[in-house]
């Protein structure tokens, strides 16, 4: 489940006249009913089968949406910010009265593909169903054994926020008829392709629905196919483009996506932040050949949009290594000053020598994507936000500094580390304004 963006009040007047044009409530059930689910999974008991639902669940980040913060796993109620308003993740453990304890293998079949809950009331594609569409009747099976092998929780999710007339749920009955068909159908494997790479094919293109976060959307929301996998934003972030990865200026190695994606860390590229931190922490609990299908499958796109930014670099930082007592010295607020901050927050870690950066395999900010990017809003979100810690061995961690540096200190901070660390120069468009909403695209609405 994905945060959506780029929509207006206008929209929603064009989606009821559509609503109108196409007979109002009644339009969805003109639709087929999808087949049956055969797959012979009826309840929780089949062990082997929720046990392999349970790697399935991790490719489909299942638990980061449906968990609210300080929640009970799969409980629902986290808020997923969009522009048509907040919209709560649902409740979908095996409980009876607030969960999916009621519904059958094949309502939950209709859920996850034709968006459809099991009281028949129509859900947002806030929840991925353009891509869960195609999940294999094996896989749902499995999904749903998992899922009714979990501890039920009682818990209602709250009503969702949307602009009027957005809540009107047969609204979706037209978006439906419009992308979930035509706009949303996975492209077919080609016969010569590579076993590795058609199973990633499937899985990007189904259960991890990596096209909600990294192709662009249109103004009703839906992805344009016509730019699939060459880069998105959600919730606040650039999501890049997944196009080309083995092209690059630094190319990406099966080996190295594969550390990514499993622990968050490429050492010739940098570290997860963002949505895409929940992500790798989900895909370390999945089957290892899946994801070394992912990553087969990703390397073999081709390049399909503008190039990938050159990660030019500029002379070698000429920033001893900090001493403890570094990030105490007092930092002046005067303008340039983004040496000075450098040297107080960041150095101790990123500078040339520094021991975080030899001991702890840090990638040279020279290689990371966000210093390297067109735009700075990745680069401002770490800053602001940094990298929380997760108690595990292999865990990043980065502090924030929201509360530490004005916005104006934030905006020469990541212009000095551009200059310094890349032949790109500063980014004309980043100022203490451009810092400040970027800080406010981070904040719940």
């Amino acid at each position: 489940m994905k945060g959506r963006r780029v929509a207006s009040a206008g929209v929603a007047v064009v989606l009821v006249a559509l609503v109108a044009a196409y007979g109002g409530p009644d339009a969805y059930a003109r639709e087929p009913a999808p087949d049956a689910v055969t797959t012979p999974f009826t309840t929780g008991s089949d062990t082997a089968a929720a046990a392999r639902g349970a790697k399935l669940a991790a490719i489909g980040n299942c638990v980061t949406c449906h968990t609210a913060t300080g929640g009970q796993p799969l409980a629902g109620g986290l808020p997923l910010q969009t522009p048509f308003g907040v919209i709560y993740s649902t409740n979908i453990t095996p409980d009876d009265e607030t969960g999916i304890g009621g519904w059958s293998l094949d309502a939950f079949a209709r859920a996850m593909r034709r968006g459809e809950s099991g009281d028949g009331h129509l859900l947002y594609p806030a929840f991925p169903y353009p891509h869960f569409m195609h999940i294999s009747d094996a896989d749902i099976g499995s999904l749903y054994a998992w899922l009714m092998s979990r501890a039920p929780v009682n818990a209602r999710a709250p009503h969702n926020e949307l602009i009027f007339p957005l809540g009107f749920r047969p609204i979706m009955a037209v978006w439906n008829l419009l992308y979930l068909h035509s706009g949303a159908e996975a492209a077919p494997s080609p016969s010569s392709e590579a076993p590795d790479v058609a199973r990633g094919r499937y899985l990007v293109e189904s259960l991890g629905h990596c096209g909600a976060c990294h192709t662009p959307l249109n103004r009703l929301g839906a992805e344009r196919r016509d730019l699939a996998l060459q880069g998105g934003t959600i919730d606040g972030w650039d999501a890049p483009a997944l196009t080309g990865l083995a092209s690059g200026p630094t190319p990406w190695t099966q080996a190295q996506l594969v550390g990514y994606l499993r622990t968050g860390l490429a050492s010739a590229h940098g570290a997860a932040a963002g949505p895409m931190r929940a992500v790798t922490r989900m895909l370390a609990d999945a089957s290892a050949p899946d994801v070394e299908a992912i990553a087969a499958y990703l390397l073999a796109l081709p390049s399909g949009g503008p190039s990938v930014p050159e990660h030019a670099v500029a002379s070698p930082p000429a920033f001893a290594p900090a001493s403890a007592s570094a990030a105490r010295v007092p930092v002046s607020t005067a303008p340039g000053n983004g040496a000075n901050l450098f040297a107080a927050a960041c150095a101790s870690c990123h500078a040339e020598g520094a021991p975080m950066s030899i001991d702890g395999a840090r990638p040279s900010l020279s290689l990371s994507t966000a210093v390297n990017a067109d735009s700075p809003r990745n680069m401002v979100r770490i800053i602001l936000e940094g990298i929380d810690w997760h108690e595990s061995d292999n865990a990043l961690f980065m502090p924030s500094f929201a509360n530490t540096f004005t916005d104006a200190q934030i905006a020469e901070l990541a212009n000095f580390t551009r200059e310094r660390f890349t032949s790109r120069g500063a980014w004309p468009s980043l100022d203490a304004g451009a810092v400040a909403q970027f800080r406010k695209d981070g904040q719940p609405r």
